[in-house]
């Protein structure tokens, strides 16, 4: 079952290998292990995407690509995952992520009102925020990945231990019909 279903959530191998921003990997693409979907290259790839949805950098993307090439885990899988940040969850998160920061580092939080313009930004806005923030993304993504990584082997391995069940139990009435 949840390789049926990351079957059909995930992109085309050929979809992928065509976009022009990760053309970049040229060859690395290749590599069979990236399109492999099982327990190690799932959770892996899940801990990737949800680590780099917190980066708050522009193409998380590719960056998600570099890491699932670089430890060999699903590729389609970890680029999905950093969808998790949109235009609709980026300001929530980003928020519980400085919200984080300030209460990990002691620092109240800025009472300054954010005004997204350059002139903000020009006056120093961001000095009072970026430090709070980048821990907090660091924190929040670290401890997303480790909890996603976890859940996937969890959930993998109950699935799996179910449906062994399951085959010991038809089994054993198998026997017992053939028997009477």
């Amino acid at each position: 079952m949840p390789k049926q279903l990351i079957k059909r959530i995930t992109p085309n191998r050929e979809v992928i290998r065509q976009q022009k921003h990760l053309r970049i990997f040229g060859e690395l693409l290749h590599d069979a292990n990236l399109w492999h979907i099982n327990r190690r290259s799932s959770a892996g790839a899940f801990a990737i995407g949800l680590f780099m949805a917190f980066v708050p950098v522009p193409f998380q993307m590719i960056l998600a690509a570099g890491a699932a090439i670089l430890l060999r885990v699903n590729l389609p899988l970890s680029v999905a995952l950093v969808w998790v940040t949109n235009p609709l969850t980026i300001p929530p998160m980003f928020f519980f992520a400085y919200t984080v920061g300030t209460w990990f580092l002691g620092v109240p939080p800025s009472a300054n009102e954010f005004d997204f313009s350059l002139d903000w930004f020009k006056s120093g806005g961001l000095d009072d925020i970026w430090v709070p923030f980048l821990f907090g993304c660091l924190i929040c993504g670290a401890t997303f990945a480790i909890i996603g990584y976890l859940a996937i082997r969890g959930l993998w391995r109950l699935h799996a231990v179910r449906q062994w069940k399951r085959r010991t139990d038809q089994r054993h009435t198998r026997r017992k019909l053939n028997a009477q």
